[in-house]
Parts: structure tokens; C-alpha cells; sequence
């Protein structure tokens, strides 16, 4: 792993078109930015190694699937060092897609996707709130994902 490595202009090219599609192959992309496939691929192996990219990722439409509330949850901890169990737990919840730990109001904000908000409430009162040190939670219901995009490469 090499830590400092220091992105240039071709490596920005290169994770700007693999953040807009991480499926297109690499022949494609050096012909796009008129380089060899090899130079593509020892560039793309460098930033994996040095952690720059972190694998890839397919976006799958969580409505198609019939998950169709989408919800925040602010989760207020009892103590601080309930942090881990309580994260342990919760990964253990299919329906938590993200968890964040905060400053502020709560200690976790989660996010989680439900079937209807009958799912909702039973992943609430029949897990997270089950969860030891869990004191109090907060849930916002999303109306709609207004915006959805990953970092622009500069």
C-alpha cells in the first residue's frame, strides 16, 4: 500500500469515468482517454493499493425490489460505550443500509429502507429499540431522494 500516493490528471480522468460507471471495462476507457488498457489497469491496481478506490459498486433500486419507504433515524445512545455492541447489532438489521456515528443531537444516524411504514415501525419497536442502550430514537420519513451522486473528482 502506498499511502502518499499523489493522484495526477489521467488517475482523475480515469475514477471520473468509473464513478459515472464502474462496469466500463478498461479497453474502454483507455480508448476513451487514448492510452493503452495496461496503463489503465496499472493506474487503476496503484489507487486500489493506496486505498484511493475501494472496490466498486452497483446501484440497485431499492423500489424495484419493494422497498419503498425510505427513512433517517436519529438514535440516541445511554452511553458512549454501548457504541459497539450497539453498532454489532445493527449490522446485524438487513434494512439499516447506512449508520453513521455523530456529534450532535444523536449518537447514530441511520439510514433504512422498508417495505411500507407497518416494516418500519416493527424494525423500530421489535430491533433497534431492542438493541441494550438504546434510550431514544427520532424517525424521519423521506418523500422523495432529491439528489444522489458520489464525490466529483476534481
Amino acid at each position: 500500500m502506498k499511502p502518499n500516493y499523489i493522484i495526477d490528471k489521467l488517475d482523475k480522468q480515469i475514477i471520473a469515468i468509473l464513478v459515472k460507471d464502474a462496469m466500463v471495462p478498461f479497453a474502454e476507457i483507455a480508448k476513451r482517454l487514448v492510452v493503452s488498457p495496461g496503463t489503465i489497469h496499472v493506474r487503476v491496481k496503484k489507487m486500489q493499493d493506496a486505498g484511493i478506490i475501494e472496490g466498486s459498486h452497483l446501484h440497485v433500486s431499492e423500489t424495484k425490489l419493494g422497498y419503498t419507504v425510505c427513512a433517517f433515524m436519529g438514535i440516541h445512545l445511554q452511553k458512549g460505550s454501548e457504541y459497539a455492541d450497539a453498532v454489532a447489532k445493527m449490522k446485524l438489521i438487513h434494512e439499516i443500509i447506512e449508520l453513521h456515528f455523530t456529534t450532535g443531537k444523536y449518537s447514530l444516524f441511520a439510514k433504512i429502507v422498508c417495505r411500507d411504514t407497518e416494516h418500519l415501525r416493527s424494525i423500530l419497536t421489535d430491533k433497534i429499540q431492542l438493541i441494550k442502550g438504546v434510550e431514544r430514537t427520532e424517525t424521519f420519513i423521506s418523500l422523495e431522494e432529491s439528489i444522489r451522486k458520489q464525490i466529483k473528482v476534481i
